[in-house]
């Protein structure tokens, strides 16, 4: 199995890999296998990550305070789960508005597989 750092904490997300098999005409198993995800938007390619198995999104953000906070996007029981940093406020460019705008399509057509 291939494991892949997450920078979550720590913890690491399985990825897929066949196993080729020493037998010609015979079939390859799969070992491991992540939730079929939508194509990649370009602006979520450095905010979509896996952390602990679990596809998420982390848009860098600020708060009234101009202090870095992040708002996190992922899927659970078929629903788009957003997470706003502490203190509920998040003030963000347009650029990480853009991003946080693909992020929530992404996990929208996500949601409904």
């Amino acid at each position: 199995m291939e494991f892949m750092d997450s920078p979550g904490g720590g913890q690491a997300a399985t990825a897929v890999r066949s196993i080729r098999p020493a037998v010609p005409g015979a079939q390859g198993i799969v070992t491991a296998a992540r939730p079929m995800i939508p194509p990649a938007d370009p602006r979520t390619a450095g905010v979509r990550h896996y952390e602990g198995g679990q596809l998420v999104w982390r848009v860098q953000c600020g708060d009234l305070i101009s202090r870095e906070r992040a708002v996190m996007v992922f899927v659970e029981d078929g629903e788009v789960v957003m997470v706003s940093p502490p203190g509920e406020t998040a003030r963000l460019t347009s650029g990480q508005l853009g991003q946080l705008r693909a992020a929530l399509n992404e996990a929208a057509k996500l949601a409904e597989r």
